[in-house]
């Protein structure tokens, strides 16, 4: 799987440049909560006005093609039904819904057992800044339960839920856990987060990249990937000695993606990696990077390379120097 891939079609009807505005995306689900009590008085959507209104606008769109306005009810509802079919559908039409009674009923689905539905009670609950973002409330209990919960897999689940919040609190937090916790899972989680957070934690993403545990140096490299302020180039050639072949052939990926020509050594060495996988990614990199240095071992890959996948990247990689 290369690290530049998307995230799942799950997000596609919410923004994705949500998760590059952090602190202002806070700052605009603020003004509109703010607007939505102002000018509501009932926190209840009527349902049958909001259909009409649709086919009045779009003509005679079918009723199962109309997005529904969750009520509050509703939303409280469904959070004990176990489904996440019925909890995603029923949160994301209640995106615009102001119910403060429902926050404590959504708060548990950040510890579910099913990732998607984790995902979009985090997503529900940041546009509540009532009751969620403030002192003893929703946010603050989830740093605490990152920070000291004695169960390793909620203090994962905590770190996944602060990356969807996009708040800047949450990065410190991050940063804290993806340096000292324990516990891997939770430290790839932190890493993962920090991604999401758009930020490198003051230097923790390029930390993680020495961790004793795969799974969070690939967190690690995978959240690199999607970060501009990322610029620690030696610390992924360092992993171009690394025991996981995943590791090695990410890290080859994460050089050509930075367009760093201080990595090319670590490349031409990772050309010769025992596992076609990384060769492949390594001569790929080569070829963004445009070095000539690159040229003589590449012209030996692309004659005498046993893997046929290699032989054709490096030969795409030469036409590219």
């Amino acid at each position: 799987m290369r690290i530049s891939s998307s995230e799942g079609s799950a997000r596609s009807r919410r923004s994705r440049t949500e998760a590059k505005l952090g602190y202002f995306g806070l700052i605009a689900s603020m003004a509109f909560a703010c607007a939505s009590i102002v000018s509501s008085g009932d926190a209840t959507a009527n349902t049958s006005e909001n259909i009409a209104g649709t086919q009045r606008v779009y003509g005679a769109i079918p009723p199962d093609q109309i997005e529904h306005i969750s009520t509050s009810d509703r939303i409280k509802s469904v959070a004990a039904s176990g489904s996440m079919m019925a909890i995603w559908e029923t949160l994301e039409h209640g995106e615009r819904v102001e119910c403060l009674d429902c926050i404590p009923v959504i708060e548990p689905l950040l510890y579910d057992a099913n990732p998607r539905t984790r995902e979009i009670a985090a997503w529900w609950l940041r546009r509540r800044i009532f009751g969620v973002f403030g002192k003893g409330q929703v946010y603050e209990r989830t740093v605490r339960t990152l920070e000291s919960d004695t169960d390793p897999v909620r203090r994962m689940y905590a770190a996944n839920a602060l990356g969807e919040f996009l708040a800047l609190p949450g990065i410190d937090a991050c940063a804290a856990a993806l340096e000292r916790d324990s516990d891997p899972t939770v430290r790839a989680a932190a890493a993962s987060a920090l991604g999401r957070l758009n930020d490198t934690g003051n230097g923790a993403l390029a930390k993680a990249l020495s961790d004793v545990d795969s799974r969070v140096k690939l967190a690690a490299l995978r959240s690199a990937s999607r970060l501009n302020a990322f610029t620690d180039v030696s610390a992924v050639a360092r992993l171009s000695g690394d025991g996981d072949p995943i590791v090695r052939r990410n890290a080859a990926e994460l050089i050509g993606h930075l367009r760093a020509p201080e990595g090319v050594d670590s490349l031409l060495a990772l050309a010769k990696d025992p596992d076609a996988n990384v060769r492949n990614a390594a001569c790929h990199s080569l070829g963004a990077l445009h070095d000539q240095r690159a040229r003589g071992v590449l012209e030996d890959l692309a004659n005498n390379d046993p893997n046929t996948l290699v032989r054709d990247q490096a030969r795409i990689a030469l036409r590219r120097l």
